[in-house]
């Protein structure tokens, strides 16, 4: 019988709890199941697999990217939105890197039908910011793909200590995020 109070929400949210808290180790069922004090096979009245779980978890993960953005970027437009969603992805991913991490697609691996309309979100939340750019439609993979790669790839320089130098990391940050916005230009004139 599954213990009073486990739900699937539940374990997701202690998978969750134990990827926030220490990126670096794995997730496993063992973990999980000592935290929600119930033995492992409990657990499969809940998530039908360790990959079901992963998915619980990548999904709260791009929701929260997914609602950072749109809160940043509320109200906004142009540069300011496109400055707006870049703090915000970068935010979170310090505020919760194991969640970060869980939301950015695994290679070779199939996402569950609700993670991957969750990702479509993510990324028409910003397709919508890089709109506001003035690029024409058929550019906006571009611009989403080219913020995407520079945002991520910061994002994880700076968490693998790669930015050793003293100058100012934020300053640095906010050069990238005023360059992409003027590289968006180069977009525009592309299109015409």
């Amino acid at each position: 019988m599954p213990r009073a109070g486990l739900s699937r929400d539940a374990v997701v949210g202690i998978a969750v709890e134990l990827v926030d808290a220490d990126p670096e180790t794995p997730l496993t069922l063992a973990a999980v199941a000592t935290r929600a004090g119930v033995a492992v096979p409990s657990l499969y009245k809940h998530v039908r697999s360790l990959d079901a779980l992963r998915d619980g978890v990548a999904l709260a993960g791009v929701e929260g990217v997914t609602a950072a953005v749109r809160a940043a970027t509320a109200g906004l437009t142009g540069a300011e939105a496109l400055l707006g969603a870049g703090r915000a992805i970068r935010a979170y991913a310090r505020r919760h890197p194991g969640l970060y991490a869980a939301s950015q697609p695994a290679p070779g691996r199939e996402a569950s039908p609700e993670l991957a309309a969750a990702a479509g979100r993510a990324v028409e939340a910003v397709a919508a910011v890089v709109r506001q750019a003035g690029l024409p439609v058929e550019r906006t993979v571009d611009a989403v793909r080219i913020l995407r790669a520079a945002v991520h790839g910061f994002i994880l320089l700076e968490a693998a200590g790669g930015f050793g130098l003293p100058d100012d990391v934020e300053a640095s940050y906010e050069r990238l995020l005023a360059v992409l916005w003027e590289g968006l230009g180069v977009l525009r004139a592309s299109a015409s």
